[in-house]
């Protein structure tokens, strides 16, 4: 099939500060906005043993005062201006972001390097902080689909730095100290970082990054570019995970841990995830909602990780059709190792999986974000766009041998009513996906 190629970004402006950290600039026409990420690797999948929440709990203080400024000035300064900034922790990285108008640079840029370097950590602002991280985990734990999703998560990896999510765990993250949160601000960029930004720049927008405070040596923070080198890794075989929750509904999720985005067989799992869950013609749509009305929700989730990545079926059904639920996921899910999609279902994911490649670059902040986890993962710029091109040497033949090395051994995690669950174990065991795994395993058990 030939598809006229999506034209690729045009080559950015690069340099590196004396931080040691790169700066990607991508310029492009239209609004005088700029869009900054600055990708620390690290995040809570770097959480030590006992600290688990430790890197989110450092992100959400990263804004509430560095340098010579105090969290309210800092919120006056970017907030009066119209601006924002955020900092946020995934699994892999330390993120903050800032999206400015262009002739707000010179008093907001700055911010990026004196936030990594010369942080508060005020105990008032640290038992906020806290307080409201343990308050968010308190609501997840009513939500049937989060605890169906942190159970699948614990089934996949364990006790390794995937096993959690990253606002952490009660326990550990109420004993978080801040000596412990000053060693973990004083290793930011020790594992590598990149700084992408993307729009209209000011001319002097190296001289704005490099701007040291009053009264401190310029440029103490030490960093380099991040280099390509796996994370972690899965750990758990196929099992069948429950928690019951006395809901009207029963959640599914079904997954496996895979591989990291610079791994090659990536790309044909996010064709896989475009074929079964991106948009209303996708396979779990028609099939489970269209086809059997079993779907209040069905779709596909597949992060970009630099370890193993999990590839996610999740549908959530009403609880007096648990079984028939169970089964047809499964179902599907088997269907993808017996059989490789068809012509019009290949066509169909490629033209998903590139209209999404070229959705996810009207903005310069969608283009800020990829690229910055693109670099951030130590691959090249151009990867997003060669990716577009080898997505269609991949036949459905291919796709399918990927999906039986990667997808053979899924995990299914559920939560709902103790009814509900009974019959969607007794659909499991019955399924040869659930017949050649090693059983059930509630989450009492697990935790």
């Amino acid at each position: 099939m030939s598809i006229p190629p999506i034209p690729p970004l045009p080559a950015p402006d690069t340099f590196t500060l004396s931080s040691g950290c790169p700066v990607w600039v991508s310029r492009r026409p239209g609004p005088a906005i700029l869009s900054a990420r600055l990708w620390i690797r690290g995040g809570s999948a770097a959480d030590p043993p006992g600290e688990r929440g430790r890197a989110q709990l450092l992100a959400g203080l990263l804004t509430r005062g560095c340098g010579n400024l105090s969290g309210e000035a800092i919120a006056d300064l970017v907030e009066g201006l119209g601006d924002e900034l955020r900092c946020e922790a995934s699994e892999d990285a330390l993120v903050i972001s800032l999206k400015c108008a262009t002739a707000d640079a010179s008093a907001v840029l700055p911010l990026l390097h004196t936030m990594v370097r010369s942080p508060w950590l005020a105990p008032d602002q640290l038992s906020l902080e806290r307080q409201l991280n343990l308050q968010t985990l308190a609501r997840q734990r009513e939500d049937p689909f989060q605890q169906a999703h942190d159970l699948l998560r614990r089934q996949l990896y364990g006790q390794g730095g995937y096993g959690h999510d990253p606002l952490g765990v009660d326990d550990e993250l109420a004993a978080v100290e801040r000596p412990r949160l000053a060693q973990a601000a004083a290793g930011l960029g020790s594992q590598g970082a990149v700084l992408v930004m993307a729009g209209q720049p000011p001319e002097a927008v190296r001289d704005l990054l490099e701007v040291a405070d009053e009264g401190q040596e310029p440029s103490p923070w030490t960093t380099f570019a991040p280099q390509p080198g796996a994370g972690p890794a899965g750990c758990g075989g196929p099992e069948l995970v429950t928690v019951e929750q006395d809901t009207e509904q029963l959640v599914l999720m079904l997954g496996a841990a895979t591989v990291p985005l610079a791994d090659p067989r990536s790309l044909a799992l996010r064709l896989l995830q475009c074929h079964l869950g991106v948009g209303m013609s996708s396979r779990l749509f028609v099939a489970l909602r269209e086809e059997h009305g079993l779907a209040y929700d069905v779709g596909v989730h597949l992060p970009a990780r630099r370890g193993a990545a999990p590839f996610v079926c999740h549908l959530s059904s009403s609880a007096e059709r648990a079984a028939l639920a169970t089964t047809e996921l499964l179902n599907e899910w088997q269907r993808l190792l017996d059989q490789p999609l068809t012509l019009p279902e290949w066509q169909l994911a490629l033209a998903k999986f590139r209209g999404s490649a070229a959705v996810g670059r009207q903005t310069g902040g969608q283009v800020a974000d990829r690229q910055a986890l693109v670099l951030g993962h130590g691959l090249p710029w151009s990867y997003a766009d060669e990716a577009v091109v080898r997505a269609e040497a991949l036949t459905p033949h291919a796709l399918q041998q990927v999906a039986r090395s990667l997808l053979a051994a899924p995990s299914l995690s559920l939560c709902g009513p103790a009814g509900a669950l009974a019959m969607a174990e007794r659909a499991w065991a019955a399924h040869p996906l659930g017949r050649s795994a090693g059983g059930s395993v509630s989450a009492a058990a697990q935790s």
